[in-house]
This record gives C-alpha cells, structure tokens and sequence, in this order.
C-alpha cells in the first residue's frame, strides 16, 4: 500500500478550551508524545505534533490509514488530562489524503487560524516539525509536506494582502481589552509570561497608550530583560500575588502546565483593592487563571475563546483576500498531490529500469562472447553505449506517461498493466 497524510486533532471550533487545554503538549511533552506514539502505533509512520493554544494535531504518514488514524486518536486519548471529563471523541476530526494535505496548507497560511492574517502559526509549524526532525518521526512524505506549507505560507503572505496589517492574538487581545477600557493611560497592567506572546502583548500594549506595565515571569532574568525593553517593571514570579492589586488588568500569556491565579486569590486581592473591578484575559496554551474567578463580582475574566468575535471581524475584513489565498492553496494541494503520486510509481519505474538493464548486459554479454567476439574494446564499447542508448529511449515514452499521471482509474490501469506484461512483481 502507498502512504498517506493523515491528520488527527481538535481546534478553537471544534472544540472549547477546556478540552484542548486537555490534550495540550508542552515541548517536553511533544518530545515524549512522538516517542511513545512511535513505539505504540505500529500503522503510524512518521508523525508531528503541532500544539497551540487553538489546536492540537498529529500529523502522520501512513500506509494504513484505516488503522493509523485509529491508532492516532487512541493517542491522544491515553495522552488526555486524567482530571478532564468531557468526552473527547466528539470534538475530534480527521482528514486524509488531499484533504489534510490542504488542512496543513490553510493551518500554515492563517486561514485556519481563529486570526486569519496572523503569523505566530507558522513559526509553531516551523517548530513543531525541527521537535519530530530531531526525534526522528519525519520521513520523505512529511519532510516535503512541511517544507511544502511554509512555501505555500510564504506564497500567500507575498501574492495576497492577508497580511497587510499585522494582526496576531496578541493584538486581538489588546482590541478585545480597549472595548473594556476607554483609556489606557491612567491603567496599570500585569503580565504574566515574557516569552514570544508576552513581548508581542507588550508591543501591542504600549502601542494603544499603556504608560504602566508589570511583567512577571518564572525565569527572572526573561521578566527584567521584556521590561527593560518596554521600560516596565519586573516583578519576581515568586512575588506577583501580592502586585496582583496594583494591576487594573492582568493579561496570562505563560506556557505554565496548571492555573496560575485561582479563586481565593481574587478574592483576597480584591479586598484589598477595596472591591475595585479587575479584567484578566488569558491567552495562555492551557489557561493561567481558574475559570471561577468569573463568578466574583467586580471580576470579568475573558479566556481565548471570548476572542472569537473579535476575530470575526477581522475575518470580514480579510474574506476578498482570504479567497485569493484559498485558490493558491488549492493550487498547492494538487502540487503535492501529483509528487505524492510520482513517489508511488517511484518503484514502478525503478522496476522497469533494472528489467530493460539486465535484458540488455545479458544480451550483450551473450553476443560479445559469442558472433561479436572479435570486436575490439573501442567496438564494445561503442556497441555498450548504442544499447543503452536504444533502452533509454525506448523506455522514455511510458516513464514520462507514469511520471505525469493523474491518479485516476485510467492512469493507475497503466501502472498494472506495465508491471503484468513485464512481469515486475516479485514472485511469492
């Protein structure tokens, strides 16, 4: 059997936060998940893990795709949160063949994304597939694929205007906290997490007006070095509870494997604020604050999923360019799909290449040692290149057929047939 691209996962439609959070992969994770999914899917051939906050998928190589895309879903089952409770299955799709080819194509070029436009999504692409590379889950077929999205990537950010104004979660985030706030001058804002997001968030902060910002991260050397950046003021990880009551808005953006800021501490800052209202959005990959501080009052919390009709907007606004950059991706897929097609010939062709070789030396080596013994080496010589000359030209005419071929019950007649009437298949 040939191989396939098979795609199993969840993402911000298919699924809210508390189940993606549930099957999220740190990079340690992502390490760890290819090792085992290696040693415990026998269909699954090469595999990568791309985790976000707004998805989480396997891509995979297969032969099987009945069994692999099986095997990929019992995966991320036994992977799962043990505390979560929601049944995954549900919110769990699967594509195949060109259809996850074109997945991963609209996942690479933003279209997927909750913001369509956004650029993180290539760089966690990019990242994902140098993680499974070094652990050595990709082979030839997801090797040209990735490599294939970012060119399909590039390609829409270059002959569409999707990305003609920088959009990003951050700076969705940062549209979703002026709605709330009429001004930002006179705030003060925390931030937790000063890694790529976090600066992005920073950027974005200053940019619409925030004089007072706090950055509090788990390493404190990557806090002082955002802050001087932004000339704000970094707070010790240790130390944020008791600052938490200066911030008007605490914005969580950290990587951190559990919540970061629960109920009680709410509660607790909030007395000290004198029942003045906080604002907390969470953008974070697994949230960083307990969904139950949304029911104490003065308290609004927005997690990424609230970020959707923001990002609608921005959708509109992007649908004319949006459609262009649909029919680069198509253009794509059927790309991938005919060298996906070559490489399934790939023996074919091998096939009929050592078939005519070995007619052709046995022939020759027949007639040299027998009728055309008396030849000369510069005779034999010429004699050896004119056969393999005649075979290459002979064979030129059905390999450049199978090469250019479309995949349909016509074309693959042609690839049977070749190999009946040369009698290319190993005898069992």
């Amino acid at each position: 059997m040939d191989k396939q691209v098979i795609i199993v996962g969840l993402n911000h439609r298919s699924a809210p936060i508390a189940v993606r959070e549930s099957v999220a992969f740190d990079g340690t994770e992502m390490r760890r998940g290819l090792r085992e999914l290696r040693a415990a899917a026998a269909a699954v051939e090469e595999s990568v893990i791309l985790s976000t906050c707004n998805r989480v998928e396997v891509v995979a190589a297969a032969a099987d795709a009945e069994s692999a895309g099986r095997e990929l879903r019992e995966f991320l089952a036994e992977h799962r949160d043990r505390e979560a409770d929601e049944p995954l299955e549900q919110h769990l799709y699967e594509y195949r063949g060109p259809d996850a080819a074109r997945h991963l194509f609209r996942v690479a070029s933003s279209l997927d994304s909750m913001v369509v436009g956004e650029p993180q999504i290539l760089g966690q692409l990019k990242e994902a597939y140098r993680v499974a590379r070094e652990s050595g889950t990709v082979g030839t077929v997801l090797h040209r694929l990735f490599h294939r999205c970012f060119f399909v990537a590039k390609r829409v950010r270059t002959e569409t205007a999707i990305a003609s104004r920088a959009v990003s979660i951050s700076s969705v985030a940062v549209d979703l906290a002026k709605r709330i706030f009429d001004r930002f001058d006179d705030k003060t804002v925390m931030l937790i997490g000063a890694g790529k997001m976090g600066r992005l968030m920073a950027l974005h902060l200053q940019r619409h007006g925030v004089k007072s910002l706090m950055v509090t991260n788990r390493t404190f050397e990557g806090a002082v070095d955002l802050a001087s950046h932004i000339h704000g003021s970094p707070i010790r990880f240790e130390d944020f509870p008791q600052y938490l009551k200066l911030a008007d808005l605490v914005i969580g953006c950290a990587g951190a494997p559990a919540v970061l800021v629960d109920a009680p501490m709410v509660e607790k800052v909030l007395r000290e604020r004198k029942q003045q209202a906080m604002f907390f959005i969470d953008i974070g990959d697994r949230r960083n604050f307990d969904p139950r501080i949304n029911g104490i009052d003065n308290v609004y919390l927005y997690n990424i999923d609230d970020l959707k009709a923001v990002a609608e907007e921005n959708l509109q606004e992007r649908s004319a360019e949006a459609e262009k950059a649909e029919q680069i991706v198509q253009e794509e897929v059927e790309s991938f799909d005919r060298w996906l097609r070559s490489l399934e010939r790939a023996p074919t062709i091998a096939a009929l290449h050592h078939k005519f070789e070995q007619i052709r030396c046995r022939e020759l080596e027949k007639s040299l040692s027998g009728a055309l013994r008396e030849l000369s080496d510069r005779e034999r010589q010429a004699l050896d290149r004119m056969t393999s000359a005649m075979i290459k030209k002979m064979l030129h005419g059905p390999i450049s057929r199978l090469k250019a071929g479309r995949q349909d019950d016509e074309d693959l007649l042609y690839v049977a047939a070749l190999r009946r009437l040369f009698d290319l298949d190993p005898k069992e």
